[in-house]
Order: C-alpha cells, then structure tokens, then sequence
C-alpha cells in the first residue's frame, strides 16, 4: 500500500534544466555552464532542480547528473526511463530524493504518454520497489484517467506525476473542459494516499490556473518554458515569475 500523503503549503517549483543542456551540447565547450544553471535555480528560488538523462545524452549526459548532485542543497529530482539498467543504477547510485518513472521510448522526442499502470502493474512494483529499498521517493508519470491512478496507487509508488500537455493544448480553447479530468485524478489520488506532482507544457499562461484547481498539488515541474521566457526576462526573474503563480 502506498503511504498516506499530506500536503499542505505552497506548491514546489523544481525547474527542468534539460534545455541548458541542450544548448551547450549544440556548440560545444561548456557554455552554459549547466552545473552553474543548477546552482542558479536554487540560488533565485527554485525549490528543485530536475534532469532527465536519456540513453544517448543528446542533453544532460550522466556526468553532468553526478557532479550536480555534489554541488545542490535543494530537492534533487532525476527522470527517466527505469527499463535503461544504466539509469537505473545511475538513480540507486546517487539517491536523490526522487526519482521520476518515464515510459519513454528510445530516441523519443519529449515524453509524451504516461505509464499504463495496469498493463505494466508486476513491472512497476518490482522497479519501484528497487528505488524505495534504497530511501528514495518514487514518482510515476500518469495520465488523469481513473483507471491509471488507481493502478498507480497498487505498484507503491509514493507520488504520481500528472501529465499535463492535454490541459495546455486545450487551456485557450475552454480551461474549464481542460482541468476537469485533472481535478477528478487528483481527487482519485488523495483518495488512495498518493501524492501529485505535474509537469509539461505547464508555462506563465495556464500554470496558475492549474495549481488553483489542483489544491492537494505538491510540486510542478517544469522545463522547456521556463527557459524560453528566461530568454526574454531573464533566468532569475522568470524564476519569480514562475514562482508567483504557484502562491
């Protein structure tokens, strides 16, 4: 049985810096310097810092994971597809205090599905069970279907990670259609003791109105965005702005 969550307080903001990455492996060299974009996440208000390393480290490589693991004091959150042995040991190495399970395929774009936690129920037990045996908090990215929270809730996992792109695709068009499947899985969730986390494609415009309507939500994380208006505003100020939309 998963554990029973509590959640009060303002909802955590754990900045993706994927995209630093990114960036620096296009031209080379060490610029941006990603350790330091981990260091400035915390340093202008982040409340976590995530990194999602793939198989062919076409962004964070798996070096960069374990030196920033050294040098953050804030919740260190790593991502990613648990069927990798590499990624697996990379995570019971490092024991961040979370750990993210991604059903990515290889050489996938972005994630863009979440786990089917009926299908893949004896797996995910026996995955998670790996990552709790060695302290860490276990996370499942899902969809906001019924059905696949409560078959989150039976693998024991300790948080369940709402996919969100179908809320921000339909935000403009009607906010009110969007949320509605989400506030039904979170309800579902705190019902069966798990506790929510969120993230992609959640950005300035629908952010606020999502963790508004999801009150038991305890963290969000978000990347891709939030670096793209950073190129506008500023690392630092959008940080704050992010933040302001949580409060």
């Amino acid at each position: 049985m998963p554990y029973t969550h509590y959640f009060c307080g303002m909802t955590k903001l754990s900045i993706n810096i994927n995209k630093f990455a990114t960036l620096r492996n296009s031209r080379g060299g060490n610029n941006p310097n990603v350790l330091k974009a981990a260091q400035d996440a915390q340093l202008f208000g982040a409340d976590g810092v995530t990194v999602h390393p793939r198989p062919d480290e076409r962004h964070i490589r798996y070096a960069d994971v374990k030196e920033i693991k050294k040098i953050i004091t804030t919740e260190f959150n790593i991502e990613g597809n648990c069927r990798e042995q590499k990624f697996v040991d990379l995570v019971v190495e490092l024991r961040p205090q979370q750990v993210t399970l991604v059903p990515d395929a290889e050489g996938q774009l972005t994630s863009d599905h979440g786990w089917d936690t009926i299908k893949h129920k004896n797996y995910l037990i026996d995955i998670i069970s790996v990552f709790k045996k060695a302290g860490i908090r276990t996370s499942i990215f899902t969809s906001p279907d019924i059905k696949m929270i409560e078959g989150a809730a039976a693998t024991g996992t300790n948080r369940i990670e709402l996919y969100t792109e179908a809320y921000a695709t339909k935000f403009s068009v009607n906010k009110e259609e969007a949320i509605a499947p989400y506030i039904a899985a979170a309800a579902k969730a705190v019902e069966l003791g798990l506790g929510i986390n969120a993230g992609h494609d959640l950005d300035l415009n629908n952010l606020k109105y999502f963790a508004q309507h999801i009150p038991s939500l305890a963290e969000v994380s978000i990347g891709h965005a939030l670096v793209c208006d950073a190129l506008y505003l500023g690392y630092e100020n959008a940080v704050q702005m992010y933040k302001r939309q949580l409060q």
